[in-house]
């Protein structure tokens, strides 16, 4: 059973653009169904981190709105910040479910119990994991990837219930 989502930001959470102001100022997009689906694995007592190798004050924010409470950015070595993190929590790899779209994501999904990439990951990346999504980037993944963990860890009922 999946108990902690591993969420990446650029190219899964956002599509991947950062946009810049005359001011310096980063803008980024992030989807409002992702964001929707990630509330609601927390109310179900799921799990979320951010690792991220960027920082962002922006993804800071994201994460507080959402209510993610683990968030690590600028991180070169996603998987020991995972592997610290499961520690703490007392759980393993194989409850960790990963997305992740690049090069700097690949030891990360490799190492977890189910892997996914956006339907625009990198090739590299997804000839290692288990679900290529059919949504790209910012587009719905991390949505799609959540609806196929609840399926999965049978939860279905319970998730539809916080709405339904």
């Amino acid at each position: 059973m999946i108990k902690l989502l591993v969420l990446d930001v650029d190219g899964c959470l956002t599509d991947g653009k950062i946009i810049y102001s005359n001011s310096g100022e980063e803008s980024k997009n992030f989807n409002v169904k992702d964001g929707f689906a990630i509330t609601n694995w927390i109310k179900l007592g799921g799990e979320v981190v951010i690792i991220t190798g960027r920082n962002s004050r922006l993804v800071e924010y994201r994460a507080k709105e959402l209510g993610i409470q683990h968030l690590f950015q600028g991180i070169k070595d996603k998987r020991s910040i995972l592997e610290e993190l499961i520690n703490k929590l007392g759980i393993t790899m194989q409850e960790v479910a990963a997305i992740g779209d690049e090069l700097n994501d690949y030891k990360l999904l490799k190492c977890v119990g189910k892997s996914f990439t956006p339907f625009d990951g990198a090739s590299y990346v997804q000839e290692i994991v288990d679900v290529v999504l059919t949504c790209k980037g910012g587009e719905g993944a991390v949505r799609e990837m959540i609806d196929i963990v609840v399926k999965e860890n049978q939860q279905i009922e319970q998730y539809l219930s916080l709405w339904v």
